[in-house]
């Protein structure tokens, strides 16, 4: 099945496989406990690249929208998701060649209870000014092992068959004319 959030440039590349455009593929991974030195939020961001890269974000993106960010140059595996009707697609990130900053940052997001959200863009090397999937692809990051060379972990995206509806949890405490 064609997957509708995928760019017509994206889609002929993948298509024809032209040798002059290369396809890359970048993670970001973001959580409230990810802080810079001086206590800002930041995302860590990743290139399946043997470069850095400097491309520009959506304008809907969470951390610095619409503004050119750097990738940092890593190896790392993902299978994107299937566009089908399963119900929660899952799939397995594996990222070696870990450094101690991305260590850093997971050690502190362990200690919390909110999950590290990942994000995948696709950009084509002809194109950095913006990913070449709208939107790109959000999963939450859980079950993640991490040792010396490398992190895996399990990411699905949101699952929400399981989202209680409406989200406003009606109490008597707060709706006094629910009790008679």
């Amino acid at each position: 099945m064609p997957d509708p959030t995928l760019n017509t440039a994206i889609a002929e590349a993948y298509a024809s496989a032209p040798s002059d455009i290369v396809i890359l593929h970048t993670l970001e991974l973001r959580h409230p406990d990810f802080r810079d030195d001086e206590g800002q939020p930041i995302a860590v961001r990743l290139v399946r690249d043997h470069q850095d890269l400097s491309a520009k974000l959506e304008d809907t993106a969470p951390l610095n929208p619409d503004e050119y960010v750097t990738f940092i140059a890593m190896g790392f595996d993902l299978e994107l998701p299937p566009v089908d009707t399963s119900p929660v697609p899952e799939i397995t990130v594996t990222i070696d060649n870990v450094s101690r900053e991305l260590i850093k940052h997971l050690d502190a997001a362990v200690e919390s209870a909110e999950k590290i959200e990942i994000t995948y863009r696709p950009y084509l090397s002809n194109d950095l000014s913006g990913p070449q999937m709208d939107p790109p692809i959000t999963l939450i990051l859980s079950e993640v092992e991490a040792d010396v060379s490398r992190v895996v972990g399990r990411a699905r995206m949101l699952d929400i068959g399981n989202k209680s509806f409406p989200s406003e949890t009606y109490t008597a405490t707060r709706f006094p004319g629910l009790t008679r």
